[in-house]
């Protein structure tokens, strides 16, 4: 079981981004690009801290609304200050071992939000010099503009932001051009998988990587739920009825069962594996690709939906 957490103030960050001012626990502490795992009902998610533990601020995790996503759509659509949050103590590992050290931070979308916990910490704390590389869709995206606007007045931040509806998608080319004078400094990077794996092939395996996913069973229950619902596919001119056991992404029963789904990553973002839902609901655990025009006309993605109701129907056809 975790412990209640309130929640002091609700800052609305972006369209679709808001930031939990959070009055952690007796004896809670947290290091800069660690989490905290949140109840939402019967699902669990981890949010990271935005906040730093030395400025004097106090704690808060920043949550983006994913499409289709029963947690984030929640915390962003109902939670206000006075609220209470079942949390787990806060946990994880993407966290400098010296402040000291120059930074070469790089972020995608709200993979900010821990990066922006060690930027913060690192211009309080340390001494030397960091570097922040930022891409979004759109200016209108870019979560804690203002703030890091404020924070480059000291000299030792440089902010570089890479916009897609400017500059296009961030690309090899492009990457390797911007964090090229700072390859010395130790690297963390965080958001969308794409953007994570181009940082990994720049800087090889010393980069520190932190990656958004969500647990497959509640840890906040005393036992993992293990009833099984009902999937209908058609899929290669077949139509299939099979048992889809809770907490497992459509994508894994249909590939355990020896089917060929169409599929290239795991993560929610290239949308090759999308489908369409013809009856019931489901949630998707993460999504970077698909608009709400799509949702309408019932897509979904294979690799991030679990089943919400008794029965699901999906056809690939």
């Amino acid at each position: 079981m975790g412990e209640h957490v309130r929640v002091v103030d609700v800052i609305r960050e972006t369209h679709d981004a808001v930031s939990l001012v959070l009055e952690l626990p007796p004896g809670w502490s947290y290091r800069p690009g660690q989490f905290l795992t949140v109840r939402a009902g019967d699902h669990a998610r981890a949010y990271s801290f935005s906040s730093s533990p030395f400025t004097g601020q106090a704690p808060q995790i920043t949550v983006k609304r994913v499409a289709g996503g029963a947690a984030s759509n929640w915390i962003c659509d109902s939670i206000a200050a006075g609220a209470t949050l079942e949390c787990l103590p806060p946990g994880g590992t993407f966290v400098p071992e010296s402040l000291d050290r120059d930074l070469l931070l790089l972020a995608g979308g709200s993979g900010i939000t821990p990066v922006m916990s060690i930027l913060k910490s690192a211009l309080c704390q340390g001494n030397g010099r960091i570097v922040l590389v930022y891409a979004n869709r759109t200016r209108d995206a870019v979560i804690f503009a203002d703030e890091l606007s404020h924070l480059e007045a000291d000299e030792r931040l440089t902010v570089l932001h890479w916009l897609d509806s400017e500059q296009g998608p961030p690309t090899m080319e492009g990457l390797a051009e911007l964090i090229e004078p700072y390859r010395r400094y130790e690297s963390f990077v965080c958001g969308p998988e794409p953007f994570m794996l181009l940082a990994q092939r720049l800087l090889g395996d010393t980069v520190h990587m932190e990656r958004f996913e969500s647990l497959a069973h509640n840890p906040f229950l005393s036992s993992q739920p293990g009833e099984e619902r009902l999937l209908q596919v058609t899929i290669d001119g077949q139509t299939l009825r099979l048992p889809w056991p809770a907490g497992k992404r459509l994508l894994d029963v249909l590939i355990d069962r020896g089917l060929n789904p169409p599929f290239s990553c795991r993560q929610g973002n290239c949308g090759t594996c999308a489908t369409r839902m013809v009856h019931g609901d489901v949630e998707l655990v993460n999504n970077e690709i698909l608009e709400e025009e799509d949702f309408a006309e019932g897509y979904i993605l294979a690799c991030q939906a679990l089943p919400l109701t008794d029965e699901v129907h999906v056809d690939y056809s």
